[in-house]
């Protein structure tokens, strides 16, 4: 299972922090993103980190302000959110894929186990 929190309340300009946590799996042998559902939108790929060297991807709109990384001691994931914008509002999820190729990280229908998602609201 996977347990996203962190989200909340932040100013235009501000950060947050989210977290993903795993249970019942070694979390360092899946790649694990981060997808966000802005309302009135469908869900859409942010950030993934990959199983074992940790390569990074990330979308367009969100690549240069949030960094995914990893620990694998802890078996948790992180989103670090920074110069959030009113568009950034929206519900995250955390998600976990067994053997994904590269070319797959941002596509959702690949990841097989899904956390609960955490709002983030962002104040204009």
């Amino acid at each position: 299972q996977l347990q996203a929190f962190g989200g909340g309340l932040v100013q235009t300009g501000g950060s947050r922090r989210l977290s993903c946590v795993a249970s019942g799996r070694a979390f360092n042998a899946y790649t694990v993103a981060w997808f966000r559902q802005i309302p009135g939108k469908e869900r859409e790929f942010a950030a993934a980190i990959s199983h074992g060297i940790g390569t990074t991807y990330y979308s367009d709109s969100v690549k240069d302000r949030f960094i995914i990384f990893r620990d694998n001691n802890k078996n948790m994931v992180y989103l670090q959110m920074d110069s959030l914008q009113p568009e950034d509002t929206a519900v995250y999820y955390c998600a976990a894929a067994s053997c994904l190729d590269e070319r797959d990280v941002s596509t959702e229908r690949y990841y097989n186990f899904w956390g609960q998602g955490t709002q983030v609201t962002v104040s204009s």
